[in-house]
C-alpha cells in the first residue's frame, strides 16, 4: 500500500492558513501531512517559519486520521537533541500511531542565525546527526540518564511522559553514507525527488538496503519515503509559472551553501528561475503525470508526499485528489 502524503510547506505559508491546508489535506484523503522545520526561509518577500512542533499540535487537535510528521527537523544546532527527543515523545503520547520524527543534517540558513556558530563540514554535521540519534534513542527507552559524548552530555536526563513504543524515528539523506545509517537505525528514510534515476534507484536505496543487511534488519519494513515535487495544472503555464517561487532548489550546492539570510538566498534564486521547474514533475495530463511519479514508486519508494510550489494551494491540492490520487491508488 502507498502512502499518499501532503508536504506542509512552512516556509511559504503562515501558521493558521497552513493548519487550514492541513485539516483540508485529511478532508481531500490525503494520507499524511509532512511539516518542513525552518528557522528562516528560502526567500524574504512572503517568507515565513512557524515553529513544526506547535503546528503539529495544533494539526493533531484539529484532525483525527492522518499520520504527521517532520521532514526534517535538525536535533544537532539550534536544538539540543534531548528537546527533541522531549518534545517528539509527546506529540506521540497525544497522537499515538500518527506522528513520526523526520532528522537531518541541516542547513547553515536554519542554524547559524541562531547559534552565530561556524557552519562545520559535511563529516562533523553527520557524526553529529549519528550522536544524537543514539542519545535520543536512549531518552525514549530509558531513565535518568547520564550521556558523554563528544558533542552533547546529559546528566541523569529524565523524559517523564513519552509513549510505550518509541516515537517512529525517519532519517533524511542526500547522499549513500547517510542512507546506509537509515538502513541501520531508521524506521524510515526520506529524500527528495527530481535529481536523476541514478541517485535512487542506484545509490540511495542501494545503500539503504545494505545498511539494513548489516545491521541483520528487515529492510522490507523500513519506510522509503520521498518528497515529490509536483506542478499539476489544467493550465500548463500556470504549472510553469508556480515552480518560480522555488527556484531556490534548482540552485547548484556551491550556491546555497553558506547563505543564511533570505535576502541574499532569494536574490540567488531569481538568477536561476529559468531552471525552477527542473526539479518539478510539470504536467497538464493526468496519465502522463502519474506515469512519471509511479517511476518512484517502480525504484522502490512506498510514501510519497507531494508539494505543490504555488500558492493557491487549495486548488493545487483540490486538482490532485481529484485527478492524481485515485489513479495513483488504482
Amino acid at each position: 500500500m502507498l502512502t499518499l502524503g501532503w508536504k506542509a510547506s512552512a516556509e511559504q505559508f503562515a501558521p493558521r492558513d497552513l493548519l487550514h491546508y492541513g485539516v483540508l489535506a485529511e478532508e481531500l484523503g490525503f494520507d499524511s501531512a509532512v511539516v518542513s522545520d525552518h528557522f528562516h526561509p528560502w526567500r524574504d518577500t512572503g517568507g515565513h517559519a512557524p515553529f513544526s512542533f506547535a503546528w503539529l499540535g495544533a494539526l493533531g487537535a484539529s484532525t483525527k486520521r492522518i499520520r504527521m510528521g517532520t521532514s526534517v527537523v535538525t536535533p544537532t544546532f539550534r536544538y539540543h537533541p534531548a528537546i527533541v527527543a522531549q518534545a517528539s515523545a509527546t506529540l506521540g503520547l497525544l497522537f499515538p500511531d500518527r506522528f513520526f520524527l523526520g532528522v537531518g543534517s541541516g542547513e547553515s540558513m536554519n542554524e547559524t542565525p541562531v547559534t552565530a556558530a561556524d557552519w562545520p563540514e559535511p563529516g562533523e554535521r553527520v557524526r553529529r546527526l549519528r550522536e544524537a540519534v543514539r542519545l535520543m534513542r536512549k531518552l525514549w527507552t530509558e531513565d535518568y540518564v547520564t550521556f558523554e559524548g563528544k558533542y552533547y552530555r546529559t546528566r541523569e536526563a529524565k523524559i517523564f511522559d513519552k509513549p510505550k513504543q518509541p516515537v517512529p524515528l525517519y532519517i533524511a539523506g542526500a547522499g549513500p553514507q547517510v542512507a546506509e545509517f537509515a538502513g541501520k537505525e531508521a524506521d524510515g528514510f526520506i529524500c527528495t525527488s527530481g535529481k536523476g534515476a541514478e541517485l535512487y534507484r542506484d545509490t540511495l536505496l542501494p545503500a539503504l538496503d545494505k545498511g539494513a543487511r548489516e545491521a541483520n534488519r528487515d529492510a522490507a519494513k523500513i519506510e522509503r519515503a520521498i518528497e515529490m515535487k509536483v506542478s499539476y495544472d489544467s493550465d500548463r503555464a500556470r504549472a510553469m509559472e508556480d515552480t518560480k517561487e522555488w527556484s531556490a532548489l534548482a540552485l547548484p550546492a556551491e550556491d546555497k551553501a553558506g547563505v543564511e539570510d533570505p535576502r541574499e538566498m532569494e536574490r540567488r534564486a531569481k538568477a536561476g528561475e529559468a531552471k525552477a521547474h527542473t526539479r518539478f514533475i510539470v504536467s497538464t495530463d493526468p496519465d502522463e503525470h502519474v506515469a512519471k511519479v509511479r517511476e518512484y514508486v517502480s525504484w522502490g519508494f512506498t510514501h510519497l508526499i507531494f508539494h505543490f510550489p504555488g500558492q493557491e494551494q487549495e486548488r493545487a491540492m483540490r486538482l490532485y485528489a481529484r485527478d492524481i490520487l485515485p489513479r495513483l491508488r488504482r
